[in-house]
C-alpha cells in the first residue's frame, strides 16, 4: 500500500500514556485525528490539550471495544489507524480482564476497517516487546522480532488465576497481536489496508494524559516512579537489574513513521533504545537536582550482571530510521514534569 503522509488518522484509546503522545506527534505533524475515547467525558482534557490545533481534533465515542460493530463509524474516512487501545495495568485477578479486550478489541477493529474502511490504506497495531521475550532466563539473551513469547501463555494456561500479574499481562498482549497477523492473513486478499505491528518494552516520559496523582499514573510509569522516588526497590539490585526501554515521545513518533514508510509494511518492528540499569535512572535524576532513592554503597561492584533479556532493534533503524532520546534527556523530561505538578 502507498505511505500515509497526509490526511485523517483513527488512534484508539487516545486518552491513554502512550496514545496522547501519538495524537500529539499526528497534529504537529500535519494530520488530523479523529480519536476514540469511552465516553465523552474522556475527552475533555485532551480537548483542552490540544485546543490550538482548532477542527484538526476530533472525537468518536466507543464506550465498549469489544462489541460487535464497535468502530464502525469511527473507521469511515480515515487513512490510517493507529490501534492502541489495550488494558495496561497488573491488578486484574481473572486472566480474561486483559486476554478478553486486547483480542476482542482488536479483531472488531479489524473488522470494521475490513469492511467500512475503504479509505484506510495501514493499521498500526501497538504489541508490545511482551510478545517476543521469554522469561526465566538465567543467562543473557537477545530477542528479535522472529521471536514469540510462549512461556507466558503456558503460565496462564497452567496456573489461571494464580499466573503472575505480569504473565496475565503478556499473554493478553501475545493473543492479542496473533490475532491481529491471524485476521490479516485470512482476509488480506480482500482489504484495502496493509499491517505493521510495534513492539516496546518499557515506556517511559512525561505525562501528557489526565493524570491527577502519582496513584493514577499507568503501569509503567508507577513502577518507574515508584523505584525512582519512593525506595520501593532492593538497593542492592539498583546497580544490577534494568530493564530495555524507549521513551514515549520516541514511540509516538515510530507510530507516525510507521504509517509513512512504505517498506514497513507486513513486519513486526521493535522500538527500543537499549537496556538500562534502575541506577542509570537514579543517578540521572539525582544530577537534574532532586532526591531520590539512595544508593546502597554496600553493593559489590564485582556482582554487578548483565540484563538478561535485550532485544535486536535494528529492523527500527533500517525501517522507520528510529533515533532515540538519550536517557539524560529523558529523565529531565519527566522531573521537570513532575515538579510542576507538585509530585516531588
Amino acid at each position: 500500500m502507498p505511505a500515509v503522509t497526509s490526511g485523517k488518522v483513527l488512534v484508539t484509546g487516545a486518552n491513554g500514556f502512550v496514545a496522547a503522545w501519538v495524537v500529539d506527534a499526528l497534529l504537529r505533524g500535519g494530520y488530523s485525528v479523529r480519536a476514540t475515547v469511552r465516553s465523552e467525558s474522556k475527552s475533555t482534557h485532551l480537548r483542552k490539550v490540544f485546543a490550538s490545533f482548532g477542527d484538526k481534533l476530533e472525537f468518536a465515542i466507543v464506550n465498549d471495544i469489544t462489541k460487535e460493530g464497535a468502530f464502525d463509524n469511527a473507521v469511515q474516512g480515515v487513512d490510517a489507524i493507529e490501534h492502541i487501545a489495550s488494558p495496561c495495568h497488573l491488578g486484574g485477578e481473572d486472566p480474561q480482564e486483559y486476554i478478553a479486550p486486547a483480542v476482542n478489541g482488536t479483531v472488531r477493529l479489524l473488522e470494521s476497517a475490513r469492511t467500512f474502511g475503504s479509505s484506510v490504506k495501514r493499521i498500526v497495531f501497538t504489541s508490545s516487546c511482551g510478545t517476543v521475550a521469554e522469561h526465566g532466563h538465567t543467562t543473557p539473551r537477545v530477542f528479535s522480532e522472529a521471536d514469540w513469547n510462549r512461556s507466558s501463555l503456558v503460565e496462564v494456561q497452567e496456573k489461571g488465576h494464580d499466573a503472575s500479574p505480569l504473565a496475565k499481562y503478556r499473554a493478553s498482549k501475545v493473543m492479542g497481536e496473533r490475532a491481529a497477523w491471524d485476521f490479516f492473513e485470512k482476509n488480506k486478499g480482500g482489504l484495502s489496508w496493509d499491517l505493521v505491528v510495534l513492539n516496546p518494552p518499557l515506556v517511559y516520559g512525561p505525562i501528557l494524559h489526565e493524570v491527577n496523582s502519582p496513584d493514577g499514573l499507568n503501569a509503567s510509569m508507577d513502577m518507574w516512579y515508584r523505584i525512582v522516588f519512593k525506595d520501593m526497590y532492593d538497593q542492592k539490585k539498583l546497580s544490577t537489574e534494568g530493564n530495555e526501554c524507549v521513551d514515549v515521545r520516541d514511540l509516538a513518533t515510530a507510530h507516525v513513521l510507521a504509517i509513512q514508510k512504505q517498506d514497513a509494511a507486513g513486519n513486526r518492528i521493535i522500538v527500543s533504545q537499549g537496556s538500562i540499569k534502575w541506577q542509570d535512572y537514579v543517578d540521572a535524576a539525582r544530577k537534574c537536582g532532586v532526591k531520590t532513592s539512595a544508593r546502597d554503597e554496600s553493593y559489590d561492584p564485582s556482582n554487578i550482571k548483565p540484563v538478561l533479556v535485550t532485544y535486536d532493534s535494528s529492523k527500527a533503524i533500517r525501517l522507520l530510521g528510529m533515533k532515540y532520546r538519550s536517557t539524560k534527556q529523558s529523565v529531565f523530561d519527566i522531573i521537570e514534569d513532575f515538579k510542576a505538578r507538585g509530585w516531588i
